[in-house]
């Protein structure tokens, strides 16, 4: 599995790299098996280091999770910039909805972080988030001015009906989660398109 792994900010020393590379991989492994609200003193112990070397390199939750996922998260925002050249719009808006609900099914409880940390400017998730959300955004818009969907959806309504979609998913199975999708993009279409959305396997690069 990919963690998503950015170059760290400053150059660091070999043991402080080894440091920093064991506790990625300690907390990929336990947030996959046990969710995005796993013990960050365990993911601490599991790496052998003390809590403080965890806390040096990783301040939050939050600041873990963006170096875990924060690569994934600008490759879903560039996959959403190459999908408004689907030659339809709602097809390239529901196949981005798939790709995003792929990834906010990454960790159990991914979701719920990620929809904070949209309107938390202080989350180090933030930046990632909005990005993804703009392009979103783009998405909505072109197929509003498509007119195939209703005039009043939003970019956050997407975004709040793939994390709803990909909580059903959690709870349930991975095919509730799926239909659940599926009936609420069919609720986003004008009256004037009414042809049901047909499954398309979710892409991007980066997150498979």
């Amino acid at each position: 599995m990919e963690t998503g792994t950015p170059a760290p900010r400053r150059r660091m020393r070999a043991d402080a790299r080894r440091n920093y590379e064991r506790l990625l991989t300690e907390a990929a492994s336990a947030f996959a098996e046990h969710g995005a609200d796993f013990s960050l003193e365990e993911i601490a112990r599991r790496a052998g280091v003390a809590n403080g070397t965890l806390y040096g390199h990783f301040p939050t939750r939050r600041a873990l999770l963006e170096a875990l996922l924060g690569d994934r998260m600008r490759a879903l925002a560039a996959t959403g910039e190459e999908l408004l050249a689907d030659p339809s719009p709602f097809d390239g808006l529901a196949a981005w909805a798939r790709t995003a609900m792929a990834h906010t099914t990454v960790y159990r409880g991914l979701g719920a972080a990620l929809m904070e940390a949209v309107e938390d400017e202080t989350s180090e998730l933030h930046t990632a988030c909005k990005a993804v959300l703009a392009a979103g955004e783009e998405l909505v818009a072109r197929a509003r001015a498509a007119g195939e969907v209703r005039t009043d959806v939003t970019a956050p309504d997407l975004y709040a009906l793939v994390n709803a979609a990909a909580w059903a998913g959690e709870q349930s199975s991975a095919a509730q989660g799926e239909r659940l999708l599926t009936f609420g993009l069919d609720g986003l279409r004008s009256s004037a398109t009414t042809r049901p959305v047909a499954p398309r396997p979710a892409g991007g690069a980066g997150l498979a």
